[in-house]
């Protein structure tokens, strides 16, 4: 007789079903797991079968086979390890023949028969419920599953014993609850940062309208200050966010005790980060740091320390909002909706900004242009605001603090975007929610400037040799000043700030 069990493999956030056979036949006794197994889960043998010693059970002395359908699909990681168990439990009657019937099931099992969490239980669960079925995982992995659904039956169990005897009714175990990370108290706020008010001007519009965000400044400026108080502005996700952002997570392992939390994602990996750690990959194609930033910031700081393949494997994930990670046997695409806001200093030294600098490497000019080559044109091309961070003196640091701080910035943060969010789902964009977003094939007719305006654009797109996608991103940004000053129509002043962003930026690149 074959015992079925249900559980998943994951194809980057998906969870595709699979299903374990078991089948206990006459033979000499061996244990084979076949179906295109990998290292980790080849090894379940010898957990499956401590663990259920462990538990009291003993494998019959027969050969046991365990076949993973479809045998053509990949087999990764250690959740596999329960739904062998509980087959080989129901094939030797240690639990009911059909108490498994109509679960999905994953789990690492210790060797004491203990369940230890894993990851991707949120899609599974997101997958079990779309099949009209439960789950059966740790409990230390609970809270995340109850995610899913409030609707899904979930078993959360401790051990091998607690599923047995929740299956036989002497221990029921209770559905877990939805559990909500706690919001930290000592978040950071803009009122601690003194002086750069043209840079938190530029923090705010950033925020607003999810633009990508260069800083320039000599070391000590605040860059690094700034971008970690962007979070304290950003408004908090949406359920459909959410639940994307944890689906990432999830797979991942990143998710904490199984609680979820609302606030928006913020990476800062170091500048050796390799390819395969920013955009995804590895042996099991995770997903890499722009994907656990979705809609969220990605920060890197000394951009241009940072080599230069791996930025520029940033350039299409930028634009199309997601990565693909190919292997020789898979094809795995992550989502990738992220803010970019990056720091560097204007040269090695640092200094050249400040008046009076004389760098010992030779010309100011050429320091400068070694060292801001180093970021491609197409790459920089693609940042939307780029802003010179100057050195904060004595006189702003003995300043009292500033009397406006992230609370009151969040507050307008939010106005413009729920006016983004209301324009683009009228428009039938309901995915769209910010200006950064939004297809040029619209802005057309949401960001069209009055005829002052559209002189001035057409003036500074001959003058500054504005590219297609250059042109297209002040719109954008113009888009999101006049949203924060609550216009309907983009004035001359909206297009005159925004260009000034783009224009600080050409004049950077012809010093260098």
């Amino acid at each position: 007789m074959m015992q079925h069990v249900a559980t998943v493999a994951f194809e980057g956030i998906e969870a595709r079903a699979v299903d374990v056979q078991v089948q206990v036949v006459p033979g000499l006794p061996n244990f084979i797991i076949v179906g295109l197994p990998d290292k980790a889960v080849s090894e379940a043998r010898e957990r499956v079968r401590a663990a259920l010693t462990a538990s009291g059970l003993a494998l019959p002395a027969r050969r046991i086979i365990v076949n993973l359908a479809p045998a053509d699909l990949p087999k990764e990681g250690s959740h596999y390890d329960l739904p062998i168990a509980l087959g080989l439990m129901a094939t030797i009657g240690a639990i009911p023949h059909d108490a498994l019937a109509g679960f999905t099931v994953l789990g690492e099992l210790g060797l004491d028969g203990s369940l230890a969490p894993v990851a991707g239980v949120l899609p599974a669960a997101i997958g079990a419920n779309a099949r009209d079925e439960g789950l059966i995982c740790p409990a230390a992995c609970g809270a995340e599953a109850a995610w899913a659904s409030p609707d899904i039956q979930i078993i959360a169990a401790q051990s091998l014993i607690q599923i047995a005897n929740h299956f036989k009714g002497t221990q029921v175990l209770s559905r877990p609850q939805p559990k909500v990370r706690t919001r930290e108290d000592n978040l950071l706020d803009l009122r601690d940062i003194k002086g750069q008010e043209s840079a938190k001007r530029a923090l705010e519009i950033a925020a607003a309208g999810g633009h990508h965000l260069l800083m320039m400044g000599s070391p000590g400026s605040g860059k690094s200050m700034l971008a970690a108080r962007l979070p304290s502005i950003l408004p908090p996700l949406s359920p459909a966010e959410l639940l994307e952002v944890s689906m990432i997570a999830s797979v991942a392992g990143e998710i904490r005790d199984g609680a979820l939390t609302a606030r928006r994602p913020f990476r800062a990996p170091h500048h050796s980060a390799s390819m395969a750690a920013l955009t995804g990959g590895g042996l099991r194609a995770r997903p890499g740091e722009i994907s656990l930033a979705h809609q969220g910031v990605l920060f890197l700081d000394e951009l241009p320390e940072f080599d230069p393949r791996v930025l520029d494997s940033l350039r299409a994930p930028l634009e199309n909002g997601e990565v693909s990670v190919s292997r020789a046997n898979h094809r795995v695409t992550y989502p990738a909706r992220f803010m970019l806001v990056a720091a560097m200093n204007p040269c090695r030294c640092g200094h050249a900004f400040e008046p009076g600098f004389s760098c010992k490497r030779g010309r100011i000019d050429r320091c400068t242009s070694d060292y801001q080559t180093r970021i491609s044109g197409p790459l920089m091309d693609r940042i939307d605001l780029r802003i010179e961070v100057p050195a904060v003196t004595a006189s702003d640091l003995i300043l009292p603090p500033p009397s406006e701080g992230s609370a009151e910035v969040a507050a307008r943060v939010a106005a413009a975007r729920s006016l983004q969010t209301v324009r683009y789902t009228a428009a039938g964009l309901a995915g769209i929610h910010t200006n950064a977003s939004a297809p040029a094939s619209i802005l057309e007719t949401v960001a069209q400037p009055d005829k002052q305006g559209l002189a001035l654009l057409k003036d500074a797109a001959e003058t500054m040799r504005l590219s297609a996608r250059g042109y297209h991103r002040v719109l954008r940004v113009a888009r999101t000043l006049a949203d924060l000053d609550g216009a309907e129509k983009i004035g001359r002043l909206h297009l005159a700030e925004a260009l000034s962003y783009r224009a600080l930026a050409d004049e950077v690149r012809s010093a260098a």
